[in-house]
């Protein structure tokens, strides 16, 4: 049985920057990935926004990791040229009755740190952006975008310079823990393992149930929540990126923005019992209705289906937003795991932060 330091599960951009903070640190590090690539999965398949760390319970992993993931993010992308750009974005009230919202919202993301939202009466608002709808706005000035997948790349690159080695469509077959560490059955060979991070996403929950020896208490179940995503055939009249006010699972059909200016709405809220990524055309028709309550002018027959993601959900339709999941040995009680699981959005823009906490967690 070979022996191993640490063994990161999962190719995305948490497991990436995990596998990266760990490598630096010093420690021997392994990657395994089910896919044949990085970030095929969540990773990929969101709106590539760096957030400020608005909406977050206050203390939360959430607000606390986005606020500080924030910085580091800009900072690391500045330092390495990935394309990004602070562009901003307004939260839109579409009718006077969410103006109050608005004012919460403010208070709430003030109690995270974040104090630079600037209230707009929709005079205001449409000075900024002419064609948006809203009877008042909030501006974040430190939202922003970013090219997820040259900074997956460029997190990959700095693991494997410090160390690093990635092994890709390398599913986990079964693991269990043994008084000498974690054993892992990986591609017809079995590996012992000092510390294992369970980064697998969506497939988080699944990985813990199929570990022989921790506790079904802390193996949660995966809910999926489907995010459509449409792009526009025509060019949009918006140089920031627009939401609306939040419903209960996420954050409304918003229109974020990519790197070469084009735009793209999404994502809505479809439960699902299993992941599945085609669109339906047909979920246009709510699409145009949502948009068109901040982008009245939007054209017929502008969206097209682009793209869908699962968030990893640790609650159904009905339960309250989950903050971030790190389970250790402080929770579950097995030397050198650690399990992350509900790790949805702010992910992206938390993985530095959040690696750092892993190792912070690890002792390392």
């Amino acid at each position: 049985m070979e022996k191993l330091d640490c063994v990161v599960i999962g190719a995305g951009v948490i497991g990436l920057a995990v596998a990266r903070a760990l490598a630096l640190a010093g420690r021997q590090v392994v990657v395994l990935e089910a896919e044949s690539a990085i970030g095929t999965g969540t990773s990929s398949r969101n709106s590539e926004v760096i957030h400020a760390g608005i909406y977050y319970p206050r203390d939360s992993l959430k607000a606390t990791l986005c606020v500080r993931g924030r910085a580091a993010l800009y900072a690391y992308c500045e330092q390495r040229a990935i394309a990004h750009r602070r562009c901003g974005k307004l939260i839109v009230a579409t009718d006077t009755a969410q103006l109050d919202q608005l004012a919460a919202i403010r208070a709430k993301a003030a109690a995270n740190g974040v104090h630079d939202l600037q209230l707009l009466s929709q005079q205001q608002a449409q000075a900024l952006e002419p064609q948006v709808r809203a009877s008042g706005a909030l501006l974040s000035p430190s939202t922003g975008i970013i090219d997820s997948h040259a900074f997956m790349l460029s997190l990959q690159g700095d693991a494997e310079l410090a160390g690093a080695v990635f092994a890709f469509q390398a599913p986990l077959r079964h693991w269990r823990v043994t008084q000498g560490g974690l054993e892992l059955e990986v591609q017809e060979e079995r590996w012992l393992a000092n510390t294992v991070v369970n980064c697998a996403g969506n497939d988080a929950p699944g990985v813990a149930k199929a570990l022989q020896g921790l506790d079904a208490r802390h193996q949660p179940r995966a809910y999926y929540a489907k995010g459509n995503y449409f792009s526009c055939a025509v060019a949009a009249p918006f140089s920031r990126l627009i939401y609306p006010v939040p419903e209960q699972a996420g954050l409304g059909v918003h229109l974020t923005l990519d790197m070469a200016g084009r735009a793209r709405f999404g994502p809505d809220v479809e439960w699902t019992d299993t992941p599945d990524y085609t669109v339906d055309a047909a979920r246009a028709d709510g699409f145009y209705a949502e948009i068109r309550k901040y982008w009245p002018d939007l054209p017929d027959h502008a969206l097209q289906p682009d793209y869908a993601g699962i968030r990893p959900k640790l609650g159904g339709p009905e339960a309250p937003a989950a903050d971030f999941r790190i389970d250790d040995a402080s929770v579950h009680g097995i030397p050198g795991l650690v399990n992350l699981f509900g790790i949805e959005s702010p992910g992206l823009t938390s993985s530095l932060a959040l690696a750092e906490l892993v190792c912070a967690r690890l002792h390392v």
